[in-house]
């Protein structure tokens, strides 16, 4: 419609539309640029032109321009600079919106701008505070196409509450080059104004909020570091008696633990008496199926220890006698180091201080371990350890045998849902496949993630693991103050599933010494005493026997924030329908 046939806003102010376009493009010309040079009359300047008419405008002007003369040509080429730079004058105000939106959100370099620096600085100084209070992702070092895959070996820290489980493992972080040292300056900092100055490396882990006020890890925080050898992925389990289940979760995942004990007086002593968690840890991580075990003598820089070869032999002759009795190999499976988690002494390089110590330290020492041995050729198991939805569903878990690529069809147990792998992660670097040991991080199609609960196994449809109800179990009854009759309830960790369970029937019991079996049912067992008995569990659960796959067939029973027996699957009962 012609803008003449509209009734205007108001009569007054309408004299012919020519002159309100006029009228309205003034203004808008003068506020282009506040800090424009005075303007200056020209008879010879280029005509300003609206952008969306500048496409004609330029044919028309490039026509008019070939005919004028040469002379003419050379006084307006004099003053189309001068235009020019009017026009770059005016420029900055369309791009100075882009530029400073482009600017903002990363905080870019704001170095060539001259006096706008200041605001720049100070608006992006609180993005770049946000940016940095997120979980830092770890460096990931460039692999070479060529290069063999590295071992995967999962390590869980474990050990009494305040051992410095979590600052051994952000101190290890450091030294590799995971964490780099601005970071660690500004926990440093944080941790500074809270008055806690030595927990600034454990922040490396302890990512949580509640964690850094309280000093306490409650979930099992999760890095990786390289050695030349061997990729490893740390599993810090927290020490506090509350959080144990927490705590089998990721002992469940392990293949090597690290008994972290603290060598400052008292704190010892506190941590393996019968209250403390040195103990129970050092079992649950032998029931978990750890097969080798470090045991690092933390604090030994402290004022009352001060790297003194008594108080690390005191530990020493406590600790192997219970480490023997739980089931570990003194020669074999059990290896003993001092250090120090907040300077990081005999962890990467050979203490100073320490002449006695002649091993290797803690790093080098976990490069030269012989390798685990496993096969990729067995069936696909892989328990679920945690879930959650991420354009699509993504499960966490260990692969404990078999091996996965992407486009694979697998089922879900014991649901028996067919999921397909969309996408791989291992360690939070992308893969194709993925073999045995290595933490994987799966996108599954075909499944809901409300369909999912940790302890599912991810399976091959050739061969799909047992699931059931009720089992046949050798236990050992390890600490109850009383006597366990049929009928008795109690919590059951299996791999990394948690269900209630019931002792249904105790068939009989086993003579520790010789291994033989009673002939009479017994009606009762007490602590120490080992017995087969039948168990059923309140939901169904993927499990196998123990010699068929130790991973999933070795389990605890706990009871009042207490473990109290510790026992291997021998038989699955089939359910009578």
């Amino acid at each position: 419609m012609d803008p003449r046939d509209t009734a205007p806003d108001s009569w007054e102010q309408e004299d012919d539309v020519e002159a309100t376009i006029e009228g309205q493009l003034e203004p808008a010309f003068t506020t282009l640029n506040v800090n424009a040079k005075p303007f200056v009359p020209n008879v010879n300047a280029t005509e300003f032109v609206p952008t969306f008419a500048m496409k004609s405008h330029s044919e028309n002007l490039d026509f008019r321009v070939a005919g004028e003369n040469q002379t003419k040509a050379d006084v307006s080429q004099g003053i189309v600079e001068n235009g020019d730079t009017e026009m770059t004058k005016e420029e900055p105000w369309d791009q100075k919106e882009t530029e400073s939106n482009e600017e903002e959100p990363g905080g870019g370099s704001c170095g060539d701008r001259g006096p706008a620096v200041p605001a720049t600085t100070e608006e992006t100084a609180p993005e770049i505070m946000e940016e940095e209070e997120e979980v830092l992702a770890p460096k990931v070092p460039p692999v070479t196409p060529d290069a063999p895959k590295k071992e995967h070996i999962n390590v869980v820290f474990i050990g009494h509450v305040d051992a410095g489980k979590s600052t051994i493992g952000g101190q290890i972080m450091y030294l590799t080059g995971m964490v780099d040292k601005r970071t660690l300056e500004k926990y440093e900092r944080e941790a500074k104004e809270k008055n806690r100055e030595t927990w600034y490396l454990s922040w490396a882990l302890d990512t949580n909020q509640e964690e850094r006020d309280k000093g306490k890890t409650v979930e099992v925080g999760r890095a990786y570091f390289e050695t030349d050898k061997k990729h490893f992925t740390i599993l810090d389990a927290p020490g506090h008696k509350s959080f144990v289940p927490n705590m089998i979760g990721g002992a469940s995942q392990a293949d090597l633990a690290v008994l972290v004990i603290s060598a400052r007086k008292g704190e010892f002593e506190t941590g393996f008496e019968k209250g403390g968690q040195t103990r129970e840890h050092a079992m649950l991580a032998k029931t978990a199926g750890v097969k080798h075990l470090v045991v690092l003598v933390n604090k030994m820089d402290d004022p009352t220890v001060n790297w003194s070869l008594e108080r690390y032999e005191e530990c020493k002759e406590k600790l192997l006698p219970f480490l023997k009795k739980v089931g570990f190999n003194p020669k074999k499976d059990i290896h003993f180091m001092p250090c120090s988690g907040l300077t990081g002494a005999n962890l990467k390089e050979p203490a100073e201080m320490c002449t006695w110590y002649t091993g290797l330290p803690f790093i080098p020492h976990l490069d030269n371990l012989a390798n685990f041995n496993r096969s990729s050729d067995g069936p696909v198991r892989l328990p679920i350890v945690d879930k959650y939805k991420d354009m699509g569903t993504v499960i966490l878990g260990k692969l404990e045998s078999g091996s996965i690529s992407k486009a694979q069809q697998l089922v879900m147990m014991p649901n028996r849902h067919v999921v397909e792998v969309l996408s791989l992660l291992s360690d939070d670097v992308e893969t194709d496949d993925a073999v045995p040991g290595e933490n994987l991080k799966l996108r599954l199609k075909g499944i809901e993630e409300e369909e999912i609960l940790p302890g599912f196994i991810l399976c091959n449809a050739e061969n799909v693991c047992h699931s059931g109800r009720t089992f046949d179990a050798q236990i050992v009854i390890i600490e109850h103050k009383s006597i366990i009759c049929p009928g008795y309830n109690a919590v059951l960790h299996i791999h990394t599933c948690i269900e209630e369970v019931q002792i249904t029937a105790l068939i009989c019991l086993v003579d520790k010494k010789t291994g033989e079996k009673s002939k009479t049912r017994p009606r009762f067992v007490k602590q120490d005493q080992v017995c087969i008995a039948r168990l059923r569990t309140a939901g169904t659960i993927c499990l196998e026997t123990f010699k068929d796959f130790p991973q999933m067939g070795r389990f605890t029973l706990r009871d009042e924030g207490k473990t109290i027996a510790i026992g291997k699957v021998l038989k699955l009962v089939a359910e009578r329908d």
